[in-house]
């Protein structure tokens, strides 16, 4: 039934980027239309960040406080709503703010997929239960372009906002029969259930104080869960809303480039599982949990810095290899940084620690992508190399975010007192 679970959640994230990703595969064709320039589509861009942001930390403690069967249900309803909306939009104003509402609902996808998580993997499981349902990401970068572009070339630009938006209406009916926590599901077997339990019972004293939320700040291993995703989360939200953008200002145009477009979704894909699998076969063989993640983290740091290369080519191979190289690299490094609120916190605070990461992301996407679209901009005489700085600073920034990962997330004395699980 846990894997059950996972697939059901893969699929709600899947439907999320499809939607959030219709913006950004009609956006050469809509700046025409509207005549937008790089900062009016950074602003749209922006707009969806800020609603993010602030939906991430919001929706975590409603996760926590409406648990996570109830929690999902309402931000997937509104999500799916506003997606369906979104084809009324008549200009800049209202496609300004659509996407704020856009980014409000879907914040709550990730905090409620990792309490999910939490409620339903024992720690050999979480990482490879989290590849999975994170890997819906990549999954549905890689097939919006063959559905939103397929729907624009016969319907328009609306139809290809209200049709992904009534995917979620469906996936709620599989939602709302499959998922109860293990303790009162009607359909999980008796053996899962107790291993499930036993695995949390292990992990959890007996007697646990349970830290204030506004303590959860002061702890060095929360902020090395922000920092995880704050520096890594950026870098992939770059591909998915500027890749198509970047391929055209290199001279590739979107109907030949489409392949581009799709390998470097389904690289991370791979690198989501491979990231998962690796992990929990580290502590099956007798890792500690922390050196388990941390591994990963490492390559997935290091291996960011294929993006580097891609300045110097104008060959849609190339580019696309590095890209794949390096999406494979981040999907590896943003699976531990999604599991990590799993393996550090008690179920009372896995959805608030995963929207506080969420959140660092959000802020982080949006200065980079006010950067993206202002020096972008202002180097548009460069023509092929007007995304260089951007690029080499998508690489360089998850290194440093492996570095400060590996100093904050430790044993510490909050460890020892029971506030923060022990890694």
């Amino acid at each position: 039934m846990r894997w059950w679970i996972a697939g059901v959640l893969f699929l709600s994230t899947v439907i999320n980027y499809i939607d959030r990703q219709t913006l950004s595969l009609l956006a050469p064709f809509l700046k025409q239309q509207y005549h937008w320039t790089n900062v009016d589509y950074a602003d749209l861009v922006i707009a969806f960040r800020v609603a993010y942001a602030i939906g991430q930390t919001l929706c975590g403690k409603l996760m926590d406080r409406l648990g996570t069967r109830r929690g999902l249900t309402v931000t997937v309803v509104w999500y799916s709503i506003v997606s369906v909306l979104t084809s009324l939009a008549t200009g800049f104003y209202s496609f300004i703010t659509f996407r704020f509402l856009l980014g409000a609902g879907e914040s709550g996808n990730w905090p409620a997929a990792t309490k999910a998580v939490s409620e339903w993997f024992p720690k050999h499981e979480r990482g490879l239960a989290t590849a999975f349902f994170d890997s819906g990401s990549s999954i549905g970068g890689a097939i919006a372009p063959f559905i939103v572009l397929w729907i624009y070339s016969r319907w328009g630009f609306r139809a290809s906002f209200a049709v992904p938006g009534l995917l979620g209406f469906l996936w709620l009916i599989v939602w709302r029969w499959i998922y109860y926590t293990p303790e009162n599901h009607p359909r999980v077997a008796g053996a899962e259930r107790e291993m499930i339990l036993a695995d949390q019972r292990e992990n959890e004293p007996a007697d646990k104080p349970l830290p204030r939320w506004r303590d959860l700040l002061k702890f060095p291993q929360t902020w090395g869960a922000i920092i995880a995703r704050t520096f890594t989360d950026p870098v992939f939200f770059f591909i998915t809303d500027w890749f198509p953008i970047y391929l055209v200002s290199k001279g590739i145009s979107l109907k030949h480039g489409l392949i581009a477009v799709w390998i470097p979704f389904l690289a991370a894909d791979l690198g989501s599982f491979f990231g998962g699998a690796m992990s929990g076969y580290l502590v099956r063989r007798g890792w500690s949990l922390g050196w388990a993640r941390k591994a990963l983290v490492i390559f997935g740091g290091i291996g960011v810095l294929f993006l580097i290369p891609s300045v110097f080519t104008t060959n849609v191979i190339f580019i696309t290899l590095f890209f794949a190289l390096a999406t494979f690299s981040y999907a590896s490094f943003t699976t531990m940084a999604n599991v990590l609120p799993s393996d550090l916190y008690t179920s009372e605070f896995v959805a608030s620690v995963s929207g506080l990461s969420g959140t660092g992301a959000a802020i982080g996407t949006i200065v980079a992508f006010e950067f993206i679209g202002h020096l972008t901009y202002a180097r548009r005489a460069t023509t092929t190399h007007s995304f260089d700085p951007i690029v080499i600073a998508a690489g360089l920034v998850p290194f440093v975010g492996m570095i400060l990962v590996l100093m904050l997330v430790r044993n510490t004395r909050a460890t020892k007192e029971g506030l923060v699980r022990k890694i």
